[in-house]
């Protein structure tokens, strides 16, 4: 229902400040661009949706291999003691875990592309396990804000963009990025487990918080040690690496249980042109909303109301320039990469609203987006707590990225 509210403010809330713009201000080209950008949203939408066939038929064809060859149950065996911590409803070594292992671990490396058609299998498996059809179980919940909240070992786009922009040091935003998602996947995580009644206090989960903190601070160490060359090479290389040792890891496993690989990849890929259709509606829905509020300058009155109060309040408003990428990140990414390019492009990339826009870009995920293509996909209609705990997720990474972008840069 809370996603249903903020839909219907998002249209009513454009209409108001358009109407405002248009009757005080004169501003007759206000509703032509709102209704253009319905077009463009829509058109969006599908395209998205027809991009990502191909790469869903791929991906699933490939967990198709990997789960008629024993891999994906693996994962689950490894992974059941950590998981039926945070997700106790899922039986224990049940195939999905394994999953969610590989859809989390595609995230933490950067690899959008993967990490979807990985996820959306993740959720059809859940939602078999789901009583209520209709209803996002704790398990889907789970998962999602973990999605949401965009942990992120690796982030090569956003590193690829300050070269572009002429950064000096493109690699400079790793660090900060790193310590800010880590923040923001752990509230996550504690504001999911709040609602939830689970008790991270239990032993394995602290080793598992524990142990990811040691890894986490072993990352940003030896990155430390590298020149930027170096990050850039060791980084990408590692995540395409990564990602092909998952096909070929698959592949191999098939073939140790003699099943007929090519079969099972075909049998898996069909799955994927049905996924990307069930989701065009949802994308539709939720992308036009968004378009329509931007295109009525509804976020650009935010943006100024919240640049005002931080100055009535006496706190310096640097960070202000850079908020629209935070504001727009849960939306949209692809609206969020515009801003913190534009960002760069206004500021210098080297300046510090343009990292804090970079950091903000890489601290946290698209919930909005995430909460439509995957609920959208096994046709979950009431997504109970999974918002407000993906927004607090998205609201503590603002406020880490915020704190550590003063901390690094300025």
């Amino acid at each position: 229902m809370a996603l249903n509210y903020i839909w219907i403010a998002f249209f009513l809330l454009a209409f108001v400040v358009a109407l405002v713009k248009l009757v005080f201000l004169g501003d007759t080209a206000v509703f032509p661009e709102i209704i253009n950008s319905t077009f463009a949203s829509s058109k969006t939408a599908f395209e998205i949706s027809l991009g990502l066939t191909g790469v869903l038929s791929l991906w699933l064809g490939i967990m198709k291999i990997g789960e008629k060859g024993g891999v994906i149950q693996l994962f689950a065996r490894l992974l059941s003691p950590l998981f039926s911590k945070l997700f106790p409803e899922i039986p224990k070594g049940h195939p999905v875990t394994g999953s969610i292992f590989m859809n989390l671990a595609a995230n933490m490396l950067g690899l959008d592309n993967a990490a979807t058609p990985l996820g959306l299998k993740a959720m059809e498996g859940l939602q078999e396990l789901n009583p209520r059809k209709d209803t996002a179980s704790n398990p889907m919940i789970m998962f999602l804000v973990l999605n949401t909240s965009g942990l992120t070992l690796i982030p090569i786009s956003i590193m690829v963009y300050r070269a572009q922009m002429g950064a000096a040091q493109p690699t400079d935003v790793f660090v900060p990025i790193l310590l800010a998602t880590f923040f923001s996947t752990m509230a996550g995580i504690i504001a999911v487990s709040l609602y939830q009644r689970i008790n991270l206090l239990n032993r394995t989960i602290l080793l598992f918080l524990g142990g990811t903190s040691l890894l986490i601070a072993g990352i940003i160490w030896l990155f430390l040690q590298l020149s930027r060359e170096q990050i850039d090479l060791y980084s990408t290389t590692f995540a395409n690496v990564f990602l092909f040792l998952v096909i070929i890891g698959f592949i191999v496993s098939g073939m140790r249980k003699r099943i007929n690989v090519y079969d099972a990849f075909v049998e898996g890929a069909k799955e994927g042109f049905s996924t990307a259709v069930r989701i065009i509606p949802y994308l539709v829905a939720i992308l036009v909303s968004i378009g329509v509020f931007r295109a009525s300058g509804a976020m650009d009155f935010l943006i100024q109301g919240i640049a005002g109060v931080v100055r009535s309040c006496g706190i310096d408003d640097q960070f202000v320039g850079a908020l629209p990428t935070a504001l727009m990140k849960p939306l949209s990414g692809s609206g969020a990469r515009g801003l913190m390019v534009d960002a760069m492009s206004t500021y210098g990339a080297d300046s510090f609203v343009g990292r804090l826009a970079c950091i903000f870009q890489g601290s946290t995920d698209t919930t909005f987006y995430i909460l439509a293509v995957y609920f959208g996909s096994v046709s979950v209609t009431r997504t109970r707590h999974a918002l407000s705990c993906g927004l607090i997720a998205d609201f503590t990474g603002i406020l880490a990225a915020i704190f550590i972008g003063y901390l690094f840069f300025n």
